[in-house]
């Protein structure tokens, strides 16, 4: 049943894109605003909604991580973007990763073809009457973000992010490089070794590299899930190597010969000509990352397609500035999504996104509100926005530390903590959906999207 009630979205991010879909699915009309390509952020590349801008890879698929548990949780709530992430996904060991380009194409070929749904490519200066939802992510504009913090005051916050660099396949020397995943599960990454002496010489030149300028009056911070390689290396001679350049599990022969340090390269597109390089987020110039990145034996005549960027992430103080509905205190009729609400991670974003369409389809329908079962990773992720101490208040990724302990013997082994925090979830989402028809009950069952 198509509703009167309109709905704003800000923001064509993944978050954005999410929250469109769900409206609209459930007959409400939506106007989706991007202000890309008329204004374009330091890493987007593309015009395109729902364009992923730092890594392709959207973490674990296992339920025996946290990451895959949240994914799970998507699909039996019918996530337009976890579905299109699976029709664009790339080999990429045990972690989902896609094409880039086929994944957004393909949001936003469903976008367009949806009739309630209108994608309007302005920027937004001002937040508009009516129902609204914020999803202008971690790159909101600068005139924005003016918006944003006077409605929030001080409670506007920020960190650092940064992108890493994507080079070509036919560029990558295979006489000193190897397929393989850890502990031989599969062969979807390429392989960098370096010896003790070449890791050593690439480390002093990473340390010792010159970084991209920044403005005086903004203070560097990081979000520690996400540091750049130069930052993580001047933290010790050895950090790097239990960090992403770790050769844990990695041997090319019979002889289980052990390397000093391995850079890792993960597929970025469909056709398998393009590879990221995994963990080496930067802020170095340009011309320095192509200086000390050949370093590395097989990049040696690396060709850069994309070099790696440094931008600022902006999200609020959730437990201050919004209530348990994503809500902006004292506005009831706007709404943040995705992650400027204080998550960390695509998927995270995408759940946000999820989750604050939910909430806004309950109060213009029914003027009232809804609960997502705290003992699921969206509503676990939900409850940390709300009871987080807002004086050490961090960006966050899901995890087993955010979700209600389980109850009975401890568990031990991580793996089979994880699927049983799993099993947990799966049986309050599947109750969840069952005590909710008019909002869950006409969409696929679950056992068909999988």
């Amino acid at each position: 049943m198509i509703s009167k009630e309109k709905v704003t979205i800000i923001g064509g991010g993944l978050a954005g894109a999410e929250a469109a879909w769900q409206l609209a699915k459930r007959g409400i009309h939506v106007t989706l605003y991007e202000m890309r390509p008329n204004v374009m952020t330091p890493a987007h590349q593309t015009k395109h909604i729902a364009e992923m801008v730092c890594s392709n890879s959207l973490g674990g698929e296992s339920t025996t991580t946290t990451s895959g548990i949240l994914k799970r949780e998507l699909l039996m709530m019918d996530s337009l973007l976890i579905k299109c992430a699976l029709k664009a996904k790339v080999p990429a060991g045990n972690a989902l990763a896609v094409d880039r380009e086929c994944f957004s194409s393909e949001i936003e070929s469903c976008l367009n073809n949806n009739p309630l749904i209108e994608i309007v490519r302005e920027e937004v200066t001002r937040i508009p009457d009516g129902n609204v939802i914020i999803a202008t992510g971690p790159l909101t504009s600068g005139s924005f973000s003016t918006t944003l913090k006077d409605i929030v005051g001080e409670d506007f916050l920020y960190f650092y992010d940064a992108v890493a660099p994507i080079v070509t396949l036919e560029s990558i020397d295979t006489s000193c490089s190897f397929r393989g995943n850890r502990y031989g599960d599969n062969d979807d990454y390429i392989n960098c070794p370096m010896n003790e002496e070449e890791y050593n010489i690439f480390w002093r030149e990473l340390v010792n590299a010159e970084c991209a300028p920044r403005h005086e009056f903004e203070e560097m911070k990081h979000f520690d899930g996400c540091l750049p390689v130069e930052v993580i290396a001047k933290r010790g001679e050895k950090t790097l190597l239990f960090g992403p350049l770790r050769p844990v599990g990695l041997s090319v022969d019979e002889e289980n010969t052990n390397y000093h340090a391995v850079v890792q390269l993960r597929q970025d597109n469909t056709d398998g000509t393009l590879y990221n390089i995994v963990g080496f987020q930067t802020n170095l110039k340009w011309g320095e990352q192509e200086r000390v990145f050949r370093l590395i034996p097989a990049l040696k005549n690396a060709e850069f397609v994309r070099k790696g960027v440094m931008h600022r992430n902006l999200f609020v103080c959730a437990p201050k500035v919004l209530d348990r509905y994503l809500r902006i205190r004292n506005h009831a009729n706007v709404y943040l999504a995705g992650q400027i609400t204080g998550v960390e991670g695509y998927v995270e974003s995408i759940a946000m996104g999820f989750a604050s369409a939910i909430f806004m389809y309950c109060n213009i329908t029914r003027n009232g509100t809804i609960e997502f079962p705290i003992e699921s990773a969206i509503g676990s992720l939900l409850n940390y926005l709300g009871d987080a101490l807002p004086k050490s208040f961090q960006p966050m990724n899901i995890n087993l530390g955010i979700f209600p302990r389980l109850q009975g013997r401890k568990i031990y082994k991580r793996k089979e903590r994880c699927q049983a925090y799993a099993e947990r979830s799966f049986l309050s989402i599947e109750k969840f959906l069952s005590e909710n028809p008019m909002i869950f009950d006409s969409f696929e069952k679950f056992e068909k999207l999988v």
